[in-house]
Protein backbone atom coordinates (compact mmCIF):
# COMPACT_ATOMS: atom_id res chain seq x y z
CA UNK A 1 0.00 0.00 0.00
CA UNK A 2 1.55 2.91 -0.61
CA UNK A 3 1.88 5.84 1.40
CA UNK A 4 -0.49 8.39 -0.17
CA UNK A 5 -2.88 5.41 -0.22
CA UNK A 6 -2.77 4.44 2.98
CA UNK A 7 -4.88 5.31 6.57
CA UNK A 8 -3.48 6.37 9.55
CA UNK A 9 -4.72 5.98 13.07
CA UNK A 10 -2.49 7.96 15.62
CA UNK A 11 -2.94 8.41 19.42
CA UNK A 12 -1.66 10.89 22.14
CA UNK A 13 -1.26 9.37 25.47
CA UNK A 14 -0.13 11.23 29.00
CA UNK A 15 -2.68 13.18 31.37
CA UNK A 16 -4.82 15.86 30.85
CA UNK A 17 -4.02 15.44 26.65
CA UNK A 18 -7.39 16.18 25.74
CA UNK A 19 -7.20 19.76 24.90
CA UNK A 20 -3.86 19.38 23.29
CA UNK A 21 -3.34 20.91 19.53
CA UNK A 22 -1.01 18.47 18.31
CA UNK A 23 -3.62 16.49 17.08
CA UNK A 24 -5.75 19.05 14.98
CA UNK A 25 -1.87 20.37 13.72
CA UNK A 26 -1.48 16.38 12.36
CA UNK A 27 -4.91 16.33 10.82
CA UNK A 28 -4.74 19.38 9.36
CA UNK A 29 -1.58 19.06 7.74
CA UNK A 30 -2.67 15.65 6.74
CA UNK A 31 -5.69 16.95 4.93
CA UNK A 32 -3.17 19.52 3.59
CA UNK A 33 -1.41 16.24 1.86
CA UNK A 34 -4.38 14.45 0.67
CA UNK A 35 -3.73 11.83 3.42
CA UNK A 36 -6.67 9.64 5.94
CA UNK A 37 -5.18 10.56 9.11
CA UNK A 38 -7.02 10.46 12.57
CA UNK A 39 -5.72 11.61 15.80
CA UNK A 40 -7.21 10.74 18.77
CA UNK A 41 -6.16 12.05 22.66
CA UNK A 42 -6.03 9.31 25.44
CA UNK A 43 -6.04 10.68 28.16
CA UNK A 44 -5.07 9.28 31.57
CA UNK A 45 -6.83 11.57 33.55
CA UNK A 46 -10.03 10.68 32.52
CA UNK A 47 -9.21 7.00 32.38
CA UNK A 48 -7.94 6.61 35.47
CA UNK A 49 -5.36 5.48 34.30
CA UNK A 50 -1.24 5.81 35.41
CA UNK A 51 1.87 6.21 33.64
CA UNK A 52 2.65 2.45 34.09
CA UNK A 53 -0.61 1.35 32.17
CA UNK A 54 1.01 3.06 28.82
CA UNK A 55 2.50 -0.57 27.90
CA UNK A 56 -0.95 -2.29 28.23
CA UNK A 57 -2.54 0.94 26.02
CA UNK A 58 0.02 0.27 23.43
CA UNK A 59 -1.04 -3.23 22.91
CA UNK A 60 -4.31 -2.60 23.26
CA UNK A 61 -3.55 0.38 20.29
CA UNK A 62 -1.71 -2.07 18.22
CA UNK A 63 -4.82 -4.83 18.41
CA UNK A 64 -6.92 -2.13 17.45
CA UNK A 65 -5.09 -1.15 14.78
CA UNK A 66 -3.15 2.07 15.57
CA UNK A 67 -0.17 3.14 13.44
CA UNK A 68 1.31 5.48 16.01
CA UNK A 69 1.30 7.04 18.89
CA UNK A 70 2.73 10.29 20.54
CA UNK A 71 3.77 9.91 24.02
CA UNK A 72 3.68 12.95 26.99
CA UNK A 73 3.94 13.46 30.41
CA UNK A 74 4.31 11.43 32.93
CA UNK A 75 5.10 8.06 30.81
CA UNK A 76 7.99 9.61 28.32
CA UNK A 77 10.45 7.63 30.43
CA UNK A 78 8.44 4.89 31.90
CA UNK A 79 7.02 3.49 27.92
CA UNK A 80 11.04 2.93 27.35
CA UNK A 81 10.54 -0.28 28.66
CA UNK A 82 7.38 -1.64 26.64
CA UNK A 83 9.49 -1.23 23.33
CA UNK A 84 11.06 -3.10 21.20
CA UNK A 85 13.66 -0.70 19.60
CA UNK A 86 14.36 2.72 21.12
CA UNK A 87 16.32 5.23 18.63
CA UNK A 88 19.75 6.09 19.12
CA UNK A 89 18.65 9.84 20.24
CA UNK A 90 16.01 9.16 22.45
CA UNK A 91 18.09 6.31 24.11
CA UNK A 92 20.67 8.77 24.82
CA UNK A 93 18.18 11.37 26.30
CA UNK A 94 16.30 8.61 28.01
CA UNK A 95 13.05 9.82 26.75
CA UNK A 96 10.78 8.77 24.23
CA UNK A 97 8.18 10.73 22.58
CA UNK A 98 7.05 9.51 19.55
CA UNK A 99 6.35 5.49 19.08
CA UNK A 100 5.92 3.46 15.35
CA UNK A 101 3.99 0.15 15.07
CA UNK A 102 5.04 -1.98 12.99
CA UNK A 103 4.66 -5.75 12.45
CA UNK A 104 4.00 -5.80 15.76
CA UNK A 105 6.53 -4.39 17.24
CA UNK A 106 7.05 -0.86 18.64
CA UNK A 107 9.85 1.75 17.89
CA UNK A 108 10.89 4.42 19.44
CA UNK A 109 11.72 8.01 19.08
CA UNK A 110 12.16 11.13 20.54
CA UNK A 111 11.09 14.50 18.88
CA UNK A 112 11.39 16.88 21.15
CA UNK A 113 15.27 17.20 20.80
CA UNK A 114 14.92 17.46 17.34
CA UNK A 115 12.12 19.47 17.12
CA UNK A 116 13.85 22.23 19.70
CA UNK A 117 17.01 22.21 18.07
CA UNK A 118 14.55 23.04 14.57
CA UNK A 119 12.92 25.95 16.56
CA UNK A 120 16.73 27.28 17.72
CA UNK A 121 18.19 26.99 14.49
CA UNK A 122 15.34 28.76 12.86
CA UNK A 123 14.42 30.91 15.37
CA UNK A 124 17.30 32.35 17.07
CA UNK A 125 19.97 31.60 13.94
CA UNK A 126 23.02 34.11 15.42
CA UNK A 127 22.37 33.11 19.68
CA UNK A 128 25.60 33.29 21.40
CA UNK A 129 25.47 29.46 23.30
CA UNK A 130 28.23 29.91 25.52
CA UNK A 131 26.55 29.68 28.79
CA UNK A 132 23.33 28.85 28.84
CA UNK A 133 20.80 28.89 32.10
CA UNK A 134 18.02 26.37 31.69
CA UNK A 135 14.52 25.75 34.27
CA UNK A 136 13.59 22.29 34.29
CA UNK A 137 14.84 19.52 33.95
CA UNK A 138 12.05 16.99 33.15
CA UNK A 139 11.16 14.50 30.42
CA UNK A 140 11.03 17.58 27.94
CA UNK A 141 13.97 19.52 29.67
CA UNK A 142 16.10 15.98 29.48
CA UNK A 143 15.37 16.88 25.45
CA UNK A 144 15.99 20.11 25.23
CA UNK A 145 19.12 20.21 27.36
CA UNK A 146 20.52 17.41 25.01
CA UNK A 147 19.44 19.85 21.67
CA UNK A 148 21.24 22.60 23.53
CA UNK A 149 24.47 20.79 23.79
CA UNK A 150 24.25 19.20 20.32
CA UNK A 151 24.01 23.02 19.16
CA UNK A 152 27.14 23.57 20.68
CA UNK A 153 26.39 24.68 24.32
CA UNK A 154 29.86 25.35 25.91
CA UNK A 155 28.61 25.63 29.88
CA UNK A 156 25.20 24.35 30.76
CA UNK A 157 23.19 25.31 34.04
CA UNK A 158 20.51 23.11 34.94
CA UNK A 159 17.86 24.01 37.59
CA UNK A 160 14.96 22.27 39.09
CA UNK A 161 13.24 22.08 42.11
CA UNK A 162 14.14 18.07 42.20
CA UNK A 163 17.62 18.15 43.41
CA UNK A 164 18.41 14.62 42.90
CA UNK A 165 16.79 14.64 39.39
CA UNK A 166 19.01 17.39 38.27
CA UNK A 167 21.85 15.95 39.51
CA UNK A 168 21.48 12.75 37.68
CA UNK A 169 20.12 14.70 34.34
CA UNK A 170 23.39 16.88 34.47
CA UNK A 171 25.38 13.29 35.22
CA UNK A 172 24.24 11.46 31.93
CA UNK A 173 24.18 14.28 29.90
CA UNK A 174 28.26 14.42 30.59
CA UNK A 175 28.48 11.24 29.43
CA UNK A 176 27.15 12.12 26.12
CA UNK A 177 28.86 15.46 25.99
CA UNK A 178 32.34 15.25 27.74
CA UNK A 179 33.85 18.39 26.38
CA UNK A 180 31.00 20.61 27.69
CA UNK A 181 30.64 21.57 31.42
CA UNK A 182 27.07 20.62 32.84
CA UNK A 183 26.12 22.26 36.22
CA UNK A 184 23.39 21.24 38.68
CA UNK A 185 21.92 24.39 40.35
CA UNK A 186 19.12 24.66 42.94
CA UNK A 187 16.33 26.76 41.99
CA UNK A 188 17.43 30.16 44.64
CA UNK A 189 20.79 30.41 42.68
CA UNK A 190 19.35 30.83 39.29
CA UNK A 191 18.39 34.68 39.51
CA UNK A 192 22.48 35.16 39.99
CA UNK A 193 23.51 32.91 37.11
CA UNK A 194 21.69 35.12 34.74
CA UNK A 195 24.51 37.77 35.25
CA UNK A 196 26.84 35.36 33.91
CA UNK A 197 24.96 33.55 30.87
CA UNK A 198 24.18 34.63 27.17
CA UNK A 199 20.64 32.83 27.17
CA UNK A 200 18.00 31.33 29.31
CA UNK A 201 15.78 28.45 28.49
CA UNK A 202 12.21 27.49 30.65
CA UNK A 203 11.35 23.97 30.17
CA UNK A 204 9.79 24.09 33.06
CA UNK A 205 5.60 24.36 33.57
CA UNK A 206 5.34 28.00 35.22
CA UNK A 207 4.01 30.29 32.54
CA UNK A 208 1.12 27.98 31.84
CA UNK A 209 -1.85 28.79 31.98
CA UNK A 210 -3.12 26.58 35.14
CA UNK A 211 1.30 27.61 36.63
CA UNK A 212 1.35 31.41 35.46
CA UNK A 213 3.96 33.80 37.00
CA UNK A 214 7.69 34.32 35.97
CA UNK A 215 9.74 30.72 36.45
CA UNK A 216 12.76 33.43 38.44
CA UNK A 217 13.25 36.58 39.40
CA UNK A 218 14.66 38.25 35.90
CA UNK A 219 15.86 41.44 37.75
CA UNK A 220 19.48 40.51 36.08
CA UNK A 221 17.90 39.83 32.50
CA UNK A 222 18.96 42.37 29.85
CA UNK A 223 18.50 42.74 26.13
CA UNK A 224 21.90 41.08 25.54
CA UNK A 225 20.00 38.06 26.70
CA UNK A 226 18.27 35.38 24.45
CA UNK A 227 15.29 33.83 26.04
CA UNK A 228 12.95 30.63 24.83
CA UNK A 229 10.07 28.79 25.87
CA UNK A 230 9.01 25.34 25.74
CA UNK A 231 5.29 26.19 27.36
CA UNK A 232 2.89 27.47 24.06
CA UNK A 233 -0.61 27.53 25.69
CA UNK A 234 -0.25 30.79 26.20
CA UNK A 235 2.33 30.75 23.50
CA UNK A 236 3.21 34.67 24.77
CA UNK A 237 4.25 33.72 27.93
CA UNK A 238 5.28 35.94 30.64
CA UNK A 239 8.48 35.44 30.36
CA UNK A 240 8.46 35.68 26.80
CA UNK A 241 6.57 38.68 27.27
CA UNK A 242 8.97 40.40 29.96
CA UNK A 243 12.35 39.49 27.52
CA UNK A 244 10.70 40.84 24.72
CA UNK A 245 9.97 44.57 26.58
CA UNK A 246 13.12 44.79 27.36
CA UNK A 247 14.26 44.62 23.80
CA UNK A 248 15.89 40.35 24.14
CA UNK A 249 15.61 38.04 21.12
CA UNK A 250 12.80 35.60 21.90
CA UNK A 251 12.01 32.31 20.97
CA UNK A 252 8.65 31.03 22.20
CA UNK A 253 7.13 27.64 22.88
CA UNK A 254 5.15 27.69 19.61
CA UNK A 255 8.15 27.05 17.99
CA UNK A 256 9.07 23.81 19.55
CA UNK A 257 5.47 22.25 19.49
CA UNK A 258 5.38 23.12 15.33
CA UNK A 259 9.31 21.62 15.50
CA UNK A 260 8.46 18.03 17.40
CA UNK A 261 5.26 17.55 15.73
CA UNK A 262 6.45 18.14 12.05
CA UNK A 263 9.55 15.35 12.83
CA UNK A 264 6.91 13.43 14.43
CA UNK A 265 4.58 13.59 11.19
CA UNK A 266 7.52 12.89 8.96
CA UNK A 267 8.21 9.92 10.89
CA UNK A 268 4.90 8.49 11.22
CA UNK A 269 3.70 9.10 6.86
CA UNK A 270 7.32 9.32 5.51
CA UNK A 271 6.33 12.45 4.12
CA UNK A 272 7.89 15.77 4.68
CA UNK A 273 5.09 18.56 6.14
CA UNK A 274 5.08 22.12 4.97
CA UNK A 275 6.45 23.47 8.85
CA UNK A 276 5.36 27.32 8.16
CA UNK A 277 2.01 26.41 7.53
CA UNK A 278 1.47 23.81 10.35
CA UNK A 279 2.92 26.76 12.79
CA UNK A 280 0.52 29.19 11.28
CA UNK A 281 -2.34 26.61 12.04
CA UNK A 282 -1.20 26.68 15.60
CA UNK A 283 -1.19 30.05 15.88
CA UNK A 284 -4.47 30.31 14.33
CA UNK A 285 -6.46 27.65 17.20
CA UNK A 286 -4.34 29.98 19.51
CA UNK A 287 -5.83 33.28 18.91
CA UNK A 288 -9.62 31.70 18.45
CA UNK A 289 -8.78 30.08 22.11
CA UNK A 290 -8.38 26.54 21.38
Amino acid sequence: MSTLTQSYLVGLIGDGVLPSLTPPMHEREADAQSLRYLYRPIDLTVLQRGAQDVGELLKSGAELGFNAFNITHPCKQVVIDYLDEVSENATAIGAVNTVIIKDGKFYGHNTDASGFGWALAGGLPEAKLDKVLQLGAGGAGAAVAFALLDAGVKELFLSDPDTARVAERAAELKTHFPHAAIVAIRPDEAPARLADVDGLLNASPIGMHHHPGLPLDISNLTSRHWVADCVYRPVDTALILAARDLGCQVLDGGNMAVGQAVDAFGIITGLTPDAGRMRAHLLEMLEAGL
